[in-house]
């Protein structure tokens, strides 16, 4: 099949294989603009982390906000919210990052909903244009009154090809899918995962002692 017998295919399925072709452009533009979102996310996550608790264990609480304000993770807002608090309960302070970190999130899985709609209903456009194409195979039958391949020969065409396009399209989006809901959910672990030894060096810091109280023997309340 040269490329002009594979357009003249595509064109006799035109009412579904062009808002196909549009809804396939629409899922790699997602998938690739989530991609170069997601891109050293995690990496980036870890590096901020180990620096800024580094930074808090040495009670330099500025240079651990400096960093914070210089990087360009997205965890980094979380970390800048936790320092602003003081004399707050462990538990409320958690509840706080809890919520910050689920509204990052829901900003990882932007425009996902997008790509699992297209996916799940990509089949289901084909099989109307398998439809219609059938139906035109028996309207070219009823005009010509008599059967044969030569007759039905363009409704079938364009069954199958409406078929093979929504089962193409919808196997690539559901790939993508779930491919970009595993990164969503690996990046979500990393968050967590941080915050806790984030809060853990809080704590850490309001719960020990300056060389200054130590000597004095003064007792610092932990949070």
């Amino acid at each position: 099949m040269d490329a002009q017998q594979l357009l003249d295919l595509l064109y006799l399925g035109r009412l579904t294989v062009y808002p196909l072709g549009v809804a396939s452009l629409l899922v790699f533009a997602i998938v690739f603009e989530r991609v170069w979102r997601f891109r050293g996310i995690e990496r980036g996550t870890r590096e901020l982390t180990r620096d800024s608790i580094k930074a808090l264990v040495q009670r330099d609480v500025a240079a651990a906000r400096s960093l914070c304000e210089k990087a360009k993770t997205p965890i980094s807002e979380v970390y800048l919210e936790a320092m602003r608090w003081q004399n707050i309960a462990l538990e409320d302070l958690e509840g706080i990052l809890a919520t910050s970190r689920q509204e990052l999130a829901q900003d990882l899985k932007r425009g996902l909903w997008v790509v699992g709609t297209i996916g799940s209903l990509a089949p289901y456009v084909g099989l109307l244009g398998t439809v219609i194409g059938i139906i035109r195979a028996f309207q070219d039958m009823a005009e010509h009154g008599a059967g044969g391949f030569e007759v039905v020969a363009a409704g079938i065409s364009e069954a199958l090809v409406a078929t093979a396009a929504g089962l193409f399209v919808a196997i690539v989006a559901l790939m993508f899918f779930n491919y970009l809901q595993v990164r969503v959910g690996a990046i979500a672990s990393t968050y967590a995962r941080s915050c806790e030894r984030f809060v853990q060096s809080l704590l850490y810091l309001e719960s020990s002692p300056t060389e200054e109280e130590a000597g004095n023997g003064d007792v610092v309340p932990a949070r």
